[in-house]
């Protein structure tokens, strides 16, 4: 069926115009004022709206073996959950470890994902070790349209990649014009940090973020940008957290390396008092990297507002409590992450409005400029003749708050609970099909595509 957004405020990055939007096979056919469309289309009224491209998360996982257990969604309970927040395209984590074989790896990752998805999707490739069949086996994932690959300076043993490996992989990459994606940690520094402590008995919640500083991710991201600038591949930082570390990326971006910078929601709108909490209320907020002093929140949201981050994704990572209980005895043993696919939308836009960041920046670090980083771009990002029909009326009078009662992510808590929202999607499109409204999904499951993507930073 073809739809008609009438009369909402289009907002895309450096344009705000009053506008209908009609589509039709998927893609936006026509964009103008009064617009005639043909007899049964639907028709959506945005007087009062404003209308935004579908929002990007850059940074997910959804399927996820992870330290003795698995992240708690589904690719259908998590698309839905992104789609009612605003998401409708996310790029998932594909993460074998060292003993997994990376091919294998990658299809049993699509695997889960076909068919389920409520929204388009597409992968980062992790490369967790680089043997001999390591390079072939890259380039038919490469071949296959994931264009973008992962590696971790943290995990020894696990995830984690030395720094031969890391040159492999960015040599590669460079070749083939994939971008790489990096955690910038130390993992030997790490380890050794975590044995001294544990043998301290300092093995609560409070203690992880003393195990992995912040001058270890700073180092961890200028070594990064290093191995970049002699290899002259095209880079970018996930989950950046604290001030020493930007500070690393930007001495990099300003001689000259092709170094990009996300930043998740945690870091932006919590602080390291809340894994102080005792017992499991502390668990639920361990994170790597940590969450950091109070004061980087404001240091990350300047570099927001100036664009000198670039992107804001969320590190979608839901574990339940029980299974953060995992490290009761010991805070290296608790599973990391937490989840953001459902709020990130609400409290950027509502956050971002206290902070006088512009509507034009919003779209930008949550949309478009992921899109175009990753080869999305303008099929997804935008709004524009051609592009595809994803689209979110958001509702700017909508008030509530976060609470794990309402949510849809499977988890048994909400790490923003209790946080206020200044608005919300009255409507999300997926390729011109409305997928959720109101708060809640009303469309098709299984609708997602994966999305193939050509590599661009040759």
């Amino acid at each position: 069926m073809a739809l008609l957004i009438r009369n909402g405020e289009i907002v895309t990055v450096g344009s705000r115009t009053q506008a209908d939007i009609y589509a039709e096979n998927e893609m936006i056919t026509a964009i103008g004022k009064n617009l005639v469309v043909p007899p049964g289309t639907e028709i959506v009224d945005a007087t009062g709206k404003l209308v935004f491209p579908g929002f990007i998360d850059p940074h997910v996982h959804i399927y996820l073996p992870f330290m003795g257990t698995y992240a708690k969604d589904t690719h259908e309970t998590a698309s839905i959950a992104a789609l009612i927040g605003g998401t409708t395209t996310y790029i998932e984590m594909c993460c074998p470890n060292r003993n997994d074989d990376a091919l294998a790896g990658y299809q049993l990752w699509k695997s889960k994902a076909s068919g389920n998805s409520a929204c388009d999707y597409a992968f980062h490739m992790s490369v967790t070790k680089f043997v001999r069949e390591t390079e072939s086996q890259l380039r038919e994932i490469v071949a296959d349209g994931t264009s973008s690959f992962k590696i971790f300076l943290a995990y020894k043993n696990f995830f984690g990649v030395d720094d031969g490996e890391m040159y492999q992989t960015l040599a590669l990459a460079r070749r083939l014009g994939v971008i790489v994606t990096a955690h910038c940690e130390n993992a030997e520094l790490v380890a050794r940090l975590q044995e001294q402590l544990v043998a301290e008995g300092k093995t609560e919640p409070e203690w992880h973020e003393p195990s992995r500083p912040e001058s270890v991710e700073a180092e961890g991201t200028g070594r990064f940008a290093t191995f970049l600038e002699n290899t002259g591949a095209a880079g970018y930082v996930v989950h950046l957290s604290c001030e020493k570390a930007l500070n690393a990326a930007l001495a990099a971006k300003q001689r000259g390396v092709r170094l990009s910078v996300e930043v998740v929601l945690p870091h932006l709108l919590l602080d390291k008092s809340f894994a102080e909490r005792p017992g499991v209320e502390g668990m639920k907020y361990v994170m790597s990297p940590p969450l950091r002093a109070k004061s980087n929140n404001e240091t990350l949201w300047s570099a927001l507002a100036l664009g000198i981050v670039d992107t804001v994704g969320t590190d979608h990572c839901p574990f339940d409590m029980d299974q953060k209980l995992l490290g009761k005895d010991s805070f290296v043993n608790i599973p990391n992450g937490i989840p953001g696919i459902e709020d990130r939308v609400n409290l950027l836009y509502t956050i971002g409005k206290r902070k006088r960041i512009g509507l034009d920046r919003f779209v930008d670090f949550a949309s478009t400029r992921a899109a175009k980083l990753f080869g999305l771009f303008p099929r997804k990002g935008s709004i524009a003749i051609g592009s595809d029909a994803d689209l979110v009326v958001f509702d700017t009078n909508y008030r509530g708050t976060v609470s794990v009662k309402t949510q849809h992510v499977n988890n048994d808590y909400n790490g923003f609970e209790g946080m206020t929202i200044e608005g919300r999607p009255s409507l999300v499109t997926v390729r011109g099909k409305v997928q959720a409204r109101d708060g809640k999904f009303v469309g098709e499951r299984g609708r997602g595509r994966f999305l193939k993507r050509e590599p661009k930073h040759f």
